[in-house]
């Protein structure tokens, strides 16, 4: 398992490195969210043999970073797990569009020697190891949770993020939720004020991370975990369920916010209610342009789009990201009708 993420990594960075002009080329430019990268990865590979035309220059730096740039103006496209505010919305002067594509599930991993997979975290007990409340892995608290577990006298290693990240904003959106002292304390969003632990950048940095430090904890994206065979943690969901995230409690999640999810897709999937749900899912989307100033690259950009949505759906299973539903698809096939192209 270990070689097969090194080579995905290579693949990732490969498919990830600026393109070269090639005469006819048609060179489109995005950056942003590290949590869905791998499927985009995927699909931008299959994409070359639908449209061998077009060449996606997409630079996974997380999801603070692209939308500064789609802001900025310099990019075609970005990719984001945090949708935008209002503010953010108004402060440029032509109107983007959020495309969902797929849903995801941030894990909580961990690396306990002689431990394995099988652990349990409440939701206070999450938080306050974030906080920096509970430093030791056989704190009572961890262990009335795990009595079939030796849990060990040792001290928490807490990695987080150190870049601008979506998969951090709905990590802390949960945790804001659940815990009144992280709101008041540390709060939500891309980046936040740590109060324990130390950071890396990426999904992929955090994963790597928590895989090489003994008595760590982290969070990431599901498929980073199942790469590097990575444990973690069931987590005790709204109904009281200890769920793990997988296709079946992430798509109980979006389940509950599908049918009222609103016509520009700025919806949260956190902490929703249902037995079987995972509380720490997110949609994640695609920013575009409604009016594309470049006709050319603005038509094969909505031809990626409506590819994504109809064929590229079929290849999110394999990476452990739940497709959109029927419903979604529907609404997404008509927003992606309304992108204009300049004369």
């Amino acid at each position: 398992m270990r070689n097969n993420w090194y080579i995905l990594l290579i693949v990732l960075f490969v498919l990830s490195a600026p393109a070269l002009a090639v005469p006819g080329q048609t060179i489109i430019t995005g950056a942003g969210a590290t949590f869905p990268y791998p499927l985009y990865a995927t699909w931008f590979k299959e994409y070359a043999r639908v449209d061998p035309s077009v060449t996606f220059n997409y630079q996974p730096i997380g999801s603070g970073s692209g939308v500064r740039q789609m802001l900025a103006g310099t990019l075609d496209f970005s990719a984001t797990d945090k949708f935008l505010s209002d503010e953010q919305l108004k402060s440029v002067p032509e109107k983007i569009l959020h495309i969902p594509t797929v849903i995801g599930a941030v894990a909580i991993t961990y690396n306990i020697p002689g431990i394995g997979k099988g652990l349990k975290l409440t939701p206070d007990v999450v938080a306050d190891i974030f906080l920096g409340r509970i430093v030791r892995w056989n704190d009572p608290r961890i262990a009335v949770l795990n009595k079939n577990l030796r849990l060990p006298d040792k001290e928490i290693a807490v990695v987080h993020r150190s870049d601008g990240s979506g998969t951090t904003s709905i990590f802390t959106e949960y945790l804001s939720a659940v815990s009144s002292s992280w709101a008041r304390l540390v709060g939500r969003g891309t980046t936040v004020s740590w109060p324990v632990g130390y950071g890396r950048e990426g999904n992929a940095g955090v994963t790597v991370e928590v895989k090489k430090h003994v008595y760590s904890i982290g969070y990431s994206e599901l498929i980073y975990a199942s790469e590097e065979n990575l444990a973690y943690a069931a987590i005790r969901n709204r109904s009281g369920r200890f769920v793990l995230p997988d296709l079946k409690t992430i798509s109980a999640a979006v389940a509950q916010t599908v049918a009222s999810i609103p016509a520009d897709y700025r919806a949260s999937l956190v902490n929703q209610p249902g037995r079987d749900s995972y509380p720490m899912a997110g949609f994640t989307w695609l920013l575009v342009h409604q009016h594309q100033r470049d006709p050319a690259k603005g038509k094969k950009l909505v031809e990626f789009l409506n590819w994504s949505i109809r064929y590229g759906q079929k290849m999110a299973y394999l990476q452990l990201y739940v497709p959109l539903p029927s419903h979604v698809v529907t609404m997404v096939e008509e927003t992606i009708r309304s992108i204009s192209f300049a004369d």
